[in-house]
């Protein structure tokens, strides 16, 4: 798993490469982890190269999207792969995190 982070013009553009699951979802909480307490928290995440996301991977996306809210800002998921579209319907969590 790799977490691109670039901030400019007032939002966080991050791109996300290969699969969050169990073993490697603890390095994926440390690398948002400065998204949840940042100053700037309008976040897009480019997930075109995410190809598969377990349990523990929509949790994080979970905390991240609470903690958006709770700082006021927007989150938004772009360019999301059919597979892992359909774990995020199943779940619901569609309806929850905004997906363009």
């Amino acid at each position: 798993m790799e977490v691109i982070i670039n901030k400019q013009e007032g939002k966080t553009n991050v791109k996300l490469n290969g699969r969050v699951d169990t073993s490697n979802v603890e390095q994926f909480q440390h690398d948002i982890d400065p998204l949840m307490h940042g100053d700037n928290p309008d976040i897009v995440l480019d997930c075109s190269e995410l190809t598969y996301t377990s349990s523990q991977g929509l949790r994080m996306f979970l905390m991240l999207q609470k903690s958006v809210i709770a700082r006021n800002g927007k989150m938004v998921m772009t360019n999301m792969t059919p597979q892992v579209k359909e774990v995020f319907d199943i779940t619901g969590f569609s309806n929850i995190i905004t997906i363009l």
